[in-house]
C-alpha cells in the first residue's frame, strides 16, 4: 500500500538536511512541465545579467528588496 502525504512528510522530517533538499529538488523538477523552460530562464538570466553589465538597468540592494516585501505583507 503506498505511503499517504502525511507518512512522507513524517518519514523527510527524519532525514538529514541535504536530503531533505535533494527530495524537493527531484519533486521539483517535476513541475517543469514546458519543455525547454530551463534554457529559457537561463537565456532570461543571461539577458538580465547583460543589461546590469551594461548599465542599462540597476539592482536594488537585497535590504531594500526585504523592507518593500514586508510592507507588502504587513509585517
Amino acid at each position: 500500500m503506498p505511503l499517504t502525504l502525511d507518512q512522507i512528510v513524517k518519514e523527510a522530517g527524519h532525514l538529514p538536511t541535504e536530503q531533505v533538499v535533494e527530495l524537493v529538488d527531484r519533486l521539483s523538477q517535476g513541475l517543469h512541465l514546458s519543455p525547454g523552460i530551463e534554457e529559457s530562464w537561463k537565456a532570461e538570466t543571461r539577458r538580465r545579467v547583460a543589461d546590469i553589465e551594461a548599465g542599462k538597468v540597476q539592482g536594488i540592494p537585497g535590504p531594500d528588496v526585504s523592507a518593500r516585501i514586508r510592507k507588502v505583507v504587513g509585517r
